[in-house]
């Protein structure tokens, strides 16, 4: 088991931002190689030139399974692409022992026009098995997928989660010694996840090592025994799954909170100014302006409003708070004015917490003034910001307080 299966050497991969260049350097490139001279020059970038991986290094032996974590952009994608060979890498090596199954872009390696069935002969060929072991193994493959009356049909008549279910039945039943997954399993059906995590721990036992790349962190953290955490190209950290997690929740959380801080432009009124916002704050159970709390904590927020002196209109405020997914974590309106023609003067409405459970690690806060009957909207205050310092014990979003119990029967 001590096999190393996978080992990367400085590998480096560039891209270019300009398709004309691109074209043009590609040619020079493919130049050198003719001549003999090294790929992708020696190092340098050129004009538009972005290094999409830098210097990577890592070794995988036989039965680990490595998550693969990273913001988009990262370099996790390109990384998998050059493990399966579909790209070259511009410096370093790679060395990888044993078959390659690999799931790395929806419906990738599937030809629309052909069948289901044919596009398990054209997959399974390309991965090295004889037209014998494919015809052996076919119905075991449409067994698995479960799209046995879809079988003959062309696969670009397919859904998304028909997609995956043929190309990760392609990719296990090959029996590969190394299994590369890109996000897939986060479509389809819970039923066939479960199907397929299950077929990763079958595989874990025989000895199949694997690279997973999510944004679901209990998922990696789940299967992971090892992180390798991709930061702008490069290797930020590659070992134990837990700290790689914390490290790369609390870059998140730094990076979101500083791009959004301040971000509400209150000089702007967004609608017909009927009521307009002023101000939000957001206080502790002491009454304290702050701009952090714990996962957990009481938290009031407050917002400034200002009408206007004909209105005449009901008014609700709306406040929804989202995660950095864009997750609505809270939706909640009130109604806070109903004057009929009175002079309406300025105002302030809060909404209290008793404690937030949220374990984002950040919350935005959009609130709006509209019109309860016809919905015209006065204002609309978008990107309010609160930075929550998260649990690293859970990677959820939620953090809830519980209590277990058990009720076990004699014997």
């Amino acid at each position: 088991m001590s096999e190393t299966l996978i080992k990367v050497e400085d590998v480096s991969k560039k891209f270019c931002k300009s398709l004309k260049k691109s074209l043009l350097y590609g040619m020079h490139d493919l130049g050198r190689e003719v001549t003999g001279r090294r790929h992708g020059g020696n190092g340098e970038l050129r004009p538009d030139e972005f290094w999409a991986v830098n210097n990577v290094n890592f070794e995988l032996k036989r039965g680990e399974c490595l998550g693969l974590i990273g913001r988009n952009g990262a370099g996790k994608t390109t990384l998998l692409r050059m493990l399966n060979g579909l790209i070259k890498p511009d410096a370093g090596r790679i060395e990888m022992r044993g078959r390659i199954g690999a799931l790395i872009a929806l419906g990738a390696g599937f030809n629309p026009i052909l069948t289901g069935r044919e596009n398990i002969y054209v997959n399974a060929s390309v991965l090295g098995l004889s037209k014998k072991e494919i015809d052996g193994k076919i119905d075991e493959i449409i067994d698995y997928a479960e799209i046995d009356e879809f079988i003959d049909m062309p696969v670009q008549s397919y859904s998304s989660g028909m997609h995956v279910r043929l190309g990760f039945a392609i990719a296990v039943k090959i029996e590969p010694d190394i299994l590369l997954l890109d996000e897939v399993l986060a479509v389809g059906d819970v039923g066939f996840q479960a199907k397929c995590f299950n077929t990763l721990a079958e595989f874990r036992e025989r000895g199949t090592s694997f690279i997973l790349v999510s944004h679901n962190m209990h998922q990696i953290s789940r299967y992971s025994e090892k992180v390798l955490y991709l930061k702008k190209g490069g290797l930020n950290y590659f070992d134990d799954c837990e700290r790689g997690i914390e490290m790369f929740l609390a870059d998140m959380n730094q990076s979101d909170s500083e791009a959004d801080i301040n971000r509400t432009d209150w000089s702007r009124v967004n609608g017909s100014g009927q009521v307009i916002f002023t101000g939000a704050r957001f206080l502790n159970n002491k009454g304290d302006n702050i701009t952090e709390i714990n996962v957990g904590d009481a938290l009031t927020f407050e917002i400034d409003y200002r009408s206007a002196a004909n209105m005449t209109n009901k008014c609700v405020i709306e406040v929804i708070a989202r995660d950095r997914d864009g997750v609505a974590l809270h939706t909640r309106s009130v109604l806070v004015l109903d004057k009929s023609g009175e002079k309406i003067l300025d105002g302030c409405v809060r909404v209290i917490f008793p404690f937030i459970p949220i374990n984002t690690g950040f919350l935005e806060f959009f609130f709006c003034a509209m019109n309860d009957i016809t919905g015209e909207v006065y204002d609309w205050k978008r990107n309010f910001p609160i930075k929550i310092k998260p649990e690293y014990v859970t990677h959820s979003r939620l953090s809830i307080p519980i209590k277990w119990e058990f009720n076990l029967n004699p014997i």
